[in-house]
């Protein structure tokens, strides 16, 4: 006979499924137990769908099982219309005796409301049963309600002298081709990805999945100096592109990347786009985890500006050299090693002979 936790856990599984799908909404699993028989389980699936609880009792074919069942939620549900209908009234209509829920919604539309008209309808509330895990999957979530910023994640691959191009700036490829699978699937998981203009010129990418699959594009473009028949540009109509520009930029070729589809998202900076500013914009958009993919200017900016969550570093067993080659983290730097950003929790693995460090900031 399983218990609260492992049914949790089961949840908490099918929670994940829904990763780089229903951004910016929480993943959410639902698993419903009925005389220690699971007969029903659900997730959220995509964005604007029906919610985990829905999908989970739809999932009864006989809906006269439920009464007298338990549900499991890894989040609480919630109480107001959105893209669908809330959830609340459908989880209290279905005569289920008992809820077992990991965390409360931060969303201030929810906020414990759910919980609240539950408990008031007769249904027995148990809060808390793998709360810490329900939270650690939902990081960017909490991050977007409680603090209006996107979750970041910067990737890099560089050598094992630090550098991440040649002294001519050739850069293909510093990683393994496994390497390379590896951060293609973490673009699957992640509703943005980011890239400096310098990144656009010298490889003109699509910044895809490797299965094709659309992301939000930004672009840190200070100074509009986007290609127009770039294949960034020439797609724009078709997948999501903000430019992030400076007052510096033209405004004429601006109007030209508005009508070939871009968003320009223009920030304060004078110069040099604000990304402080530009992260808050993103977060309106509905952008709530981004993948940074360099090059250096734009993590140097990200990490001084202590915008960054996540980390993942391909180290490849080559050694490049030069006084001038450019290296993942530009910018000025720190001053004393006791200013370093500290990379918490880290775990290393090797990858198609690469070295993967990962870890929190």
């Amino acid at each position: 006979m399983l218990n609260d936790k492992e049914y949790m856990f089961l949840a908490l599984d099918l929670a994940r499924r829904g990763e780089g799908y229903v951004e910016p909404n929480p993943l959410v699993g639902a698993v419903i137990v009925k005389n220690n028989r699971i007969i029903g389980q659900g997730w959220h699936k995509y964005f604007g769908g029906p919610h985990a609880e829905i999908n989970a009792i739809n999932s009864v074919r006989d809906h006269q099982q439920l009464k007298g069942a338990t549900m499991y939620l890894t989040l609480e549900p919630c109480t107001h219309f959105g893209k669908t209908p809330p959830c609340t009234p459908a989880v209290i209509q279905s005569d289920i005796k008992r809820v077992v829920i990991a965390i409360r919604d931060p969303n201030p539309l929810v906020r414990g409301k759910g919980i609240k008209l539950i408990r008031k309808s007769g249904i027995k509330v148990i809060e808390g049963v793998l709360a810490e895990e329900a939270k650690d999957i939902n990081k960017p979530f909490f991050k977007l309600q409680q603090k209006g910023l996107p979750y970041v994640i910067a990737k890099w691959a560089m050598t094992a002298d630090g550098k991440i191009a040649t002294v001519t700036g050739d850069s293909k490829w510093i990683s393994s081709p496994e390497s390379r699978a590896f951060a293609h699937q973490l673009r699957s998981k992640v509703n943005g990805i980011m890239v400096g203009i310098h990144t656009v010129l010298k490889d003109d990418p699509m910044l895809v999945t490797w299965k094709g699959r659309q992301l939000n594009r930004i672009i840190i473009d200070s100074k509009g100096r986007i290609p127009l028949g770039s294949n960034i540009v020439r797609t724009a109509k078709s997948i999501p592109t903000y430019i992030a520009t400076s007052k510096s930029a033209y405004w004429t070729k601006m109007e030209h990347l508005l009508k070939k589809g871009c968003i320009i998202v223009k920030t304060a900076g004078r110069h040099q786009v604000n990304i402080k500013e530009l992260m808050k914009q993103l977060a309106a958009f509905g952008i709530n985890k981004i993948l940074a993919e360099g090059g250096g200017e734009i993590h140097s900016s990200l990490l001084t500006n202590n915008l960054v969550d996540e980390v993942y570093i391909f180290i490849a067993p080559k050694v490049i050299g030069g006084r001038d080659t450019r290296t993942p983290v530009e910018g000025r730097g720190i001053i004393k090693m006791s200013d370093a950003l500290q990379i918490k929790d880290t775990t290393v693995s090797l990858i198609g002979g690469d070295v993967l460090l990962h870890g929190i900031l």
